[in-house]
């Protein structure tokens, strides 16, 4: 897939235009988080705000500009209200009753979801707690207790769309750690 056709993809709300995108942009905009914040869960959820707006605004982005750009502008300014507020904890970038959250789609299963439902539970379970303890949580709630995104939502105190790119990024991870292990 290029960039361009996951961009336009992504615009209809094809879920795995979002997954490549993430998948694309990520290390870039943790990277500059971090040289940012020099805190690795700081740049953590600003990089999961960023793309949680993003993909919020999709439709917004001006082919005339790189994708990368316009994340790495997104996080930037993310970074900046944040520093404005002088606050410790981050706040949601979306008000929680805000409904267009609910246009990104869950298809599945996703590769990571066939990769992760392949493993059997104790060794799943092990590989879950090689991960951070907030990607445990979400996976913990959305797999094992099989809470809906919106009770995710609730339960966390987090808009939607921060909960489905840490769901994409949980996934992920735990896909490379299974991966990793049976190298």
């Amino acid at each position: 897939m290029e960039i361009k056709e996951a961009i336009s993809r992504a615009k209809k709300n094809d879920q795995k235009a979002f997954n490549y995108l993430l998948d694309l942009y990520w290390d870039d905009v943790y990277g500059f988080q971090l040289k940012r914040v020099q805190n690795e869960n700081d740049a953590e959820d600003i990089t999961i705000q960023t793309f949680s707006k993003a993909f919020d605004r999709i439709e917004t982005f001006n082919e005339n500009y790189t994708f990368k750009t316009w994340l790495i502008t997104i996080s930037k300014n993310i970074h900046i209200d944040l520093v404005r507020k002088e606050k410790n904890t981050i706040k949601p970038v979306i008000s929680k009753d805000d409904n267009s959250v609910l246009q990104i789609l869950d298809e599945s299963p996703t590769v990571e979801d066939k990769l992760i439902t392949e493993q059997n539970l104790a060794n799943l379970l092990r590989d879950i707690k090689k991960l951070k303890p907030h990607y445990q949580k979400i996976i913990n709630l959305r797999y094992f207790q099989e809470l809906s995104y919106k009770e995710i939502s609730k339960e966390l105190e987090e808009p939607i769309n921060n909960v489905k790119v840490k769901l994409l990024r949980a996934k992920k991870l735990l896909a490379e750690v299974i991966t990793n292990k049976n190298d």
